[in-house]
């Protein structure tokens, strides 16, 4: 039974042209996500064209959006559901060139009248602007809108050449740059705990917040990207893309309204506050093995691990250091945001209670889908004198009985950019900066430093953060919904 979910989605029927739609993100993620969007009610009607390299016909790329339903979908897929979202799927391959492409988008429109298009590029970097060039071939930008996958360029120059060719073709307002960290629930949840609760709104600053860490490790290796990441490295791939705009969503002044250009306005103040990242704030590290994978050249320096210290030199953030740290095959896997506060100025508890013993106070994100907040603070242990120990109150989405209402990341953003909405993705300006601010590392990168499958990196990220240390691992486990630990 579809529900419909009045008034979150676009107001007209969408086609939606898929360029790359046998490759992985599509099995994975798009296509599952269009599929529960489509039956869920949140879109009125969607006519998906798939386009890629393969000479399949239509059955064949319903087979495989089929295979990928069954294979990836985190939801049941209902065999009526199915029939009716198999009808609305079309496929073109390249090598029958625009005709064929602009055929089958006024097929489409044909069927629905009034309706706009969405054009997502799940392509490498460099099939990017051919991907471009195709749609305008086509004649298919005028009612459009065009979402587009990381990384956006490799450098300044590169970045500033690729929105130049873009807007050639589409305006500014037409692009939407997709960073999927800032789809995930979690993510959003920072603003409306931020600015809807007086109780934090006035401590969000230098007077009261010691660092912050925004912390993204991971168990996975390479799979087979390894082409693509020797082309652009942990940094390319991970910071620019996702920690730093983590990091702009974090540090924003309150924008005016919760509307994509104030949104995008604050964001970007906060990009053009940076300072330039220094090589001698960052660690770079290359997992032990990563030079005899596939792909690999042999005396590979491209890292698998960086850790950096940025400044934001502005009156909120002046002073306060933000450690951000990401990599391949470390000892777990994990997406926060740590903030630490200010210890008081002076203790009047006596010595040995504890104090100040297991570090600041904390408050913790878990960007995970499944949302979780932690808040740390030192408590009275019960029983006679005055010890302390470290508490935490914590919450997690799953205690609401809210998580099934929760989009994924691609599900969230997909439906922004069909609706038009800038609020989270990245702007021209703000990724040009971002390029900017990194040109020294870029340019005299540190050597990388090995480290063991399984670790937490270099053991040099220890001087990068001292006289702080790092927030992963945990040192007591996020509390189980079922209440144990």
């Amino acid at each position: 039974m579809k529900k419909i979910a009045a008034g979150v989605g676009p107001r007209y029927p969408q086609v939606v042209v898929l360029v790359g739609a046998t490759g992985d993100l599509s099995r994975r993620k798009l296509l599952p996500g269009m599929f529960h969007l489509s039956t869920a009610g949140f879109i009125p009607a969607c006519r998906i064209i798939g386009v890629s390299l393969d000479e399949i016909d239509v059955d064949g790329f319903r087979a495989i959006a089929r295979g990928a339903l069954d294979q990836f979908s985190t939801r049941k897929v209902e065999e009526a559901d199915w029939t009716q979202f198999a009808q609305n799927l079309d496929y073109v391959s390249m090598a029958d060139g625009p005709e064929a492409l602009a055929a089958a988008v006024r097929r489409a429109e044909e069927a629905f009248g009034e309706s706009r298009r969405v054009h997502y590029l799940s392509v490498p970097p460099n099939a990017a602007l051919p991907a471009v060039r195709l749609l305008a071939e086509a004649d298919l930008v005028e009612r459009s809108r065009v979402i587009m996958e990381k990384p956006f360029g490799v450098d300044l120059a590169s970045a500033v050449s690729l929105n130049a060719r873009l807007h050639e073709v589409f305006a500014e307002e037409q692009i939407f740059r997709i960073d999927h960290f800032l789809g995930k629930e979690p993510a959003q949840n920072i603003l409306a705990f931020r600015l809807a609760n007086g109780l934090f709104e006035p401590i969000w600053n230098r007077n009261f917040i010691d660092h912050v860490q925004i912390d993204v490790p991971e168990t996975l290796g390479l799979g087979r990207r390894s082409a693509f990441y020797e082309s652009t490295g942990a940094y390319r791939d991970m910071v620019v893309t996702h920690l730093f705009q983590i990091l702009g969503f974090m540090a924003m002044e309150p924008p005016t309204s919760l509307e994509p250009v104030p949104i995008s306005e604050e964001k970007n103040k906060v990009f053009r506050s940076m300072l330039p990242i220094e090589p001698r704030d960052v660690v770079r590290g290359q997992y032990t093995g990563y030079r005899q994978e596939e792909g690999v050249d042999p005396e590979s320096d491209v890292e698998t691990f960086i850790a950096l210290k940025c400044s934001i030199d502005n009156w909120r953030w002046a002073g306060v250091p933000f450690f951000l740290r990401t990599g391949k095959r470390l000892a777990e896997g994990q997406r926060i945001i740590s903030i630490a506060f200010r210890e008081p100025p002076k203790s009047m508890f006596p010595v040995g209670s504890g104090v100040g013993a297991q570090g600041p106070d904390h408050l913790t994100f878990d960007l995970a889908d499944a949302s979780k907040m932690s808040l740390s603070f030192y408590g009275k242990r019960p029983g006679p004198g005055m010890r302390l120990d470290k508490l935490s109150l914590q919450f997690a989405m799953h205690d609401t009985g809210l998580i099934g209402d929760v989009l994924e990341a691609y599900e969230r953003l997909i439906l922004d950019a069909m609706r038009g909405d800038h609020t989270l993705f990245t702007t021209a300006e703000g990724i040009e900066r971002l390029w900017q601010v990194s040109t020294p590392l870029l340019e005299a990168p540190p050597p990388v430093r090995l480290y063991e499958p399984g670790s937490w990196g270099p053991k040099s990220i220890h001087q990068l953060v001292a006289p702080h240390a790092w927030r992963l691992p945990f040192e007591r486990a996020w509390r189980s919904p079922t209440g144990g630990t």
